[in-house]
């Protein structure tokens, strides 16, 4: 189901699908997935709405996908012994986010 949530990094009201809630003491946050902005954030429990009638039914513009059978890889190198050598990672490394943007530009 797709909210309305406010944004404080965009100070505004966007469209969101709620990926988790966590309690805290002063309340519930809930990190939030913004359907046309392609960004997560975490939000207020007071900051979220259901989405009225007609908004609905607007498609998102962002998608979340994945590359099939592609897994985040590393360099890692090891100064003692002046190697470096590519192994596995747990997530992608802010240069291999870059160029891929760059090829798909």
């Amino acid at each position: 189901q797709v909210y309305v949530v406010f944004s404080e990094e965009l100070k505004c009201w966007c469209r969101a699908l709620v990926e988790s809630v966590q309690c805290q003491a002063d309340g519930y946050q809930l990190r939030c997935f913004l359907v046309d902005y392609a960004k997560y954030c975490s939000v207020a429990s007071e900051n979220i709405q259901v989405l009225a009638g007609a908004f609905a039914k607007i498609p998102h513009r962002a998608k979340k996908c994945r590359l099939h059978c592609t897994k985040p890889l590393t360099l890692r190198i090891d100064y003692c012994e002046n190697t470096a050598k590519i192994g596995p990672a747990k997530r992608w490394d802010t240069a291999a986010i870059q160029h891929f943007r760059k090829l798909l530009e």
